[in-house]
């Protein structure tokens, strides 16, 4: 269970560790627990909210090995950096934003800046800092419409639907 601390603002330093199965279930529940600490530390999580769900659906597709969990830790520093780390049992599948995937551009756009640390093996943790009271980059584009809840069709989607 995540600990909700009773502060309306997050203190010099918060953090919040949890160990979840490495499953889409267990992601889920990561990103809505890590929302909830968010919100209990006085944060705005909007924009963290965009980066854990890309980098929880990493570690739950790229970097899942059965029966091993993930971690997610979640810090907060005394200038309101939000720090996210996802730490996965494939050292050997690092990250790749050339592979063409969007997830990996949304983190890029989103955070300040973000890497992967590797090791001991079999371990690696992806990264991101972001701060939430600075305004997005221009141009950043959400696929999902927030008041529909509705998701744009990526091209090569629209493709396999007409062909």
């Amino acid at each position: 269970m995540i600990p909700q601390l009773p502060y309306a603002s997050a203190p010099p330093h918060s953090s919040c560790v949890l160990q979840l199965s490495a499953t889409p279930r267990g992601a889920r529940l990561g990103r809505l627990l890590a929302v909830e600490q968010l919100r209990a530390w006085g944060v705005p999580w909007g924009r963290p909210d965009r980066i854990l769900a890309e980098l929880l659906a990493n570690a739950v597709t790229h970097g899942r090995v059965p029966g091993r969990d993930f971690r997610l830790a979640l810090t907060v520093d005394a200038t309101r950096i939000v720090r996210i780390e996802v730490t996965d049992t494939r050292y050997d599948r690092l990250p790749d934003p050339a592979a063409g995937g969007r997830g990996l551009a949304v983190v890029e756009e989103l955070s300040d800046c973000w890497g992967v640390v590797t090791g001991p093996p079999p371990w690696k943790t992806v990264y991101a800092e972001v701060s939430p009271y600075r305004p997005p980059a221009q141009g950043i584009h959400d696929p999902v419409d927030r008041e529909t809840g509705t998701r744009e069709t990526a091209p090569h989607e629209a493709n396999k639907e007409t062909g």
